[in-house]
């Protein structure tokens, strides 16, 4: 599968990675698209019809956002509420959530509700789950995803970068592809696991080489390279903008 070009092929795809998680048995997965111009609630409207075979709830972060998508969903007979607005949020009955565009601040209750659910599916679409700034760093930031949010496979990615894209559609593995000139990548690498920036670093732009006996050339040539990622900023753009189109 190739990266997408627009935001439709984006979702297309990830809704077929999502699909194809969810046949695998995976009852805790999350589609990543790390795009800023992204609408949050028009994507999950597309995700629906993937469930429109069983009993599911709709949870975004607040009642607002849960009030706005009834009211453009033209009030669902599906359940469409806030992370805090049910009393009872596991139903014997449900077969699956989705949890539309949670941030670390509701950590808590989407852990709670995934240890409540059980075998029950629990989809989150873009979560932004581990800011910082919310659950802390070292000892307290590592129990989180020790204990939770390293429990969630992640069947859909896809991040432009300097010079490149990190991407993954399950079943398939995490890769990365290098920008080659305006709306054209190639395959440069596959890997187990998501790349670290370091990881990156190393496959695109070749740090990892730097002072390990290159010529003196070819270390001119990895210095240029890192001197392009910052000035690469204006082809990212080009980037999101046929995206977002």
């Amino acid at each position: 599968m190739s990266i997408p070009t627009t935001i439709p092929d984006a979702t297309e795809q990830a809704k077929a990675a999502t699909k194809a998680a969810l046949d695998a048995g995976i009852s805790r997965l999350q589609i990543e698209m790390a795009i800023p111009e992204l609408k949050h609630q028009p994507i999950a409207q597309q995700f629906l019809e993937l469930f429109s075979d069983k009993q599911f709830k709709v949870l975004f972060p607040d009642a607002g956002a849960a009030a706005l998508a009834r009211r453009d969903w033209d009030n669902p007979e599906f359940v469409v509420r806030g992370l805090g607005e049910l009393t009872q949020t596991i139903d014997v009955e449900d077969e699956l959530y989705l949890i539309v565009n949670p941030s670390a601040v509701e950590v808590d209750k989407v852990e709670a509700l995934c240890n409540e659910a059980l075998d029950q599916p629990v989809v989150l679409l873009n979560p932004q789950l581990e800011d910082v700034a919310v659950v802390g760093i070292g000892y307290a930031a590592r129990q989180l995803r020790d204990r939770f949010l390293s429990q969630i496979e992640t069947c859909y990615y896809v991040r432009p970068i300097d010079q490149g894209v990190v991407y993954r559609a399950y079943p398939g593995p995490w890769q990365i592809w290098r920008e080659t000139g305006p709306d054209e990548y190639e395959h440069v690498q596959d890997l187990s696991s998501r790349p670290s920036g370091e990881d990156i670093d190393r496959i695109l732009y070749g740090d990892a080489e730097i002072g390990s006996g290159e010529t003196d050339a070819e270390g001119a040539r990895a210095q240029n390279s890192r001197g392009k990622k910052k000035g690469l900023f204006a082809e990212l753009q080009q980037f999101l903008r046929a995206l977002s189109q």
